[in-house]
């Protein structure tokens, strides 16, 4: 088992225990999680269903958008 699916286990539990005990606020002092990020993987399992607990990377899709055309890049190693 990988660290993102122990972590994705990890909110499931959060949200299941949350409605064993009817009550959000116990849920999170017993998995050690604020409300908002509570709220956020509940928002995130509704929107997306299991895939939605994994965490995502914030990274560019791409070519970075500071990096040099190759001319200047090739000009600048010479």
């Amino acid at each position: 088992m990988t660290t993102e699916e122990k972590i994705a286990l990890r909110k499931l539990s959060l949200l299941d225990l949350a409605q064993e005990l009817r009550n959000i606020s116990n849920a999170c002092k017993v998995r050690v999680y604020s409300r908002q990020q509570f709220h956020k993987i509940r928002r995130n399992y509704q929107t997306y269903g299991s895939s939605g607990l994994l965490d995502e990377l914030t990274r560019c899709k791409g070519v970075h958008p500071n990096r040099v055309s190759p001319e200047i890049e090739q000009a600048i190693l010479e």
